[in-house]
């Protein structure tokens, strides 16, 4: 079975090539993982947020996967910089995500899902880190991106849980 490459655009080989806001911060104030590496898709959003005015000062990110990751979780880091929690959680979408950065492949469309799925457990985690209420803006329910992340996450553990032989089972 041949390997036909993915048509990505030049705006996700850009910032596959050249990702803005690559690397851990040390001094976020929130930091989130979703994905898993045995499925290939994993990111790691670390968040610099005011707590005064719970505006996001800074982000950064960390990804171990595709093209499609690496630029979904790198322009995710560029939309949400300056929006307060509330903005960030009501307007980024993984449909504006894959918009912004000029659209995804069909089979690459979870990329975009996982990571705005990675921002939203950010953010819903800042809440519980700093013993804050949780906003009614944020549902007491997953939202459909968080659950996708989670899903994947389960997915790999299962599958990875199979390939082990007998003997670590």
């Amino acid at each position: 079975m041949s390997r036909i490459p993915l048509p990505y655009n030049p705006k996700i080989m850009d910032l596959f090539r050249n990702p803005k806001n690559l690397g851990k911060m040390e001094d976020a104030t929130v930091i989130a993982v979703a994905g898993n590496p045995a499925c290939g898709d994993m990111i790691t959003f670390y968040l610099k947020i005011d707590d005064t005015t719970q505006t996001i000062e800074k982000a950064q990110f960390e990804s171990y996967g595709c093209a499609a990751n690496i630029a979904t979780s790198s322009i995710v880091t560029e939309m949400i910089k300056g929006l307060t929690i509330e903005q960030a959680w009501n307007d980024i979408t993984w449909q504006k995500v894959t918009q912004e950065i000029g659209g995804l492949p069909s089979v690459k469309f979870h990329c975009g899902v996982l990571a705005v799925g990675a921002l939203k457990r950010a953010l819903r985690q800042y809440f519980l880190q700093k013993n804050l209420p949780t906003p009614n803006w944020i549902p007491k329910e997953l939202t459909s991106e968080e659950k996708q992340a989670l899903e994947e996450e389960e997915l790999a553990e299962t599958l990875s849980k199979r390939q082990k032989p007998e003997a670590e089972k």
